[in-house]
């Protein structure tokens, strides 16, 4: 009866990294691609150099609206913290990324609307926002139960100083704990 049990928990855990890196990848290339559709020319204007004749100056997305590129990065960055988060942080984040892809996806809107700005660019941003939105909105609702990060990134407590283990080498106990005694500046060979 325990092998049905297990193979059912081992596709919860495989549908959880999946559902896991589509949010991640989700959240990234929609924050990404905002990030870079910012930065393009969205505007060609005239300007005046005195007694010669006109030049013309681009103006790229981040200098119409520069709160757009910083959200695109709070989004990349946001987007690779829900790797490092679980539960309820993570889901918080999801929220926050949600509403960091809406802003986004409104600057795209705005930029939509300018007079005189190429329209390739702004939709792009605009996508890129509704993408990133979507990861979050992912996260927050399915991210709680998503595998955090692995226990062997989180310091464990020391055992019991009078155990038996705790009179052999660390070397002999196994070459986790010769590792830990290391990372501790002690020698694994001497108990």
């Amino acid at each position: 009866m325990s092998a049905p049990v297990t193979a059912a928990a081992g596709r919860t855990a495989a549908r959880g990294r999946r559902e896991l890196a589509y949010a991640v990848l989700l959240c990234l290339a929609g924050a990404g691609l905002a990030a870079w559709a910012v930065t393009r020319g969205w505007s060609v204007e005239p300007s005046a150099r005195g007694a010669l004749p006109a030049g013309q100056r681009t103006r790229t997305g981040a200098d119409l609206l520069p709160w757009v590129s910083a959200l695109a990065y709070v989004g990349l960055a946001g987007g690779g913290a829900v790797l490092a988060t679980g539960g309820r942080l993570r889901r918080s984040l999801g929220l926050l990324l949600t509403g960091v892809g809406l802003a986004v996806a409104v600057g795209g809107g705005v930029g939509l609307t300018e007079a005189g700005v190429s329209r390739q660019w702004p939709a792009l941003v605009l996508a890129g926002g509704l993408a990133l939105a979507t990861g979050g909105a992912f996260t927050t609702a399915r991210g709680a139960g998503w595998p955090a990060m692995g226990a062997r990134y989180e310091r464990r407590p020391a055992g019991p100083a009078g155990s038996a283990d705790a009179d052999r080498p660390a070397v002999e106990r196994g070459t986790r704990d010769a590792w830990d005694a290391l990372d501790r500046g002690e020698d694994p060979t001497v108990s």
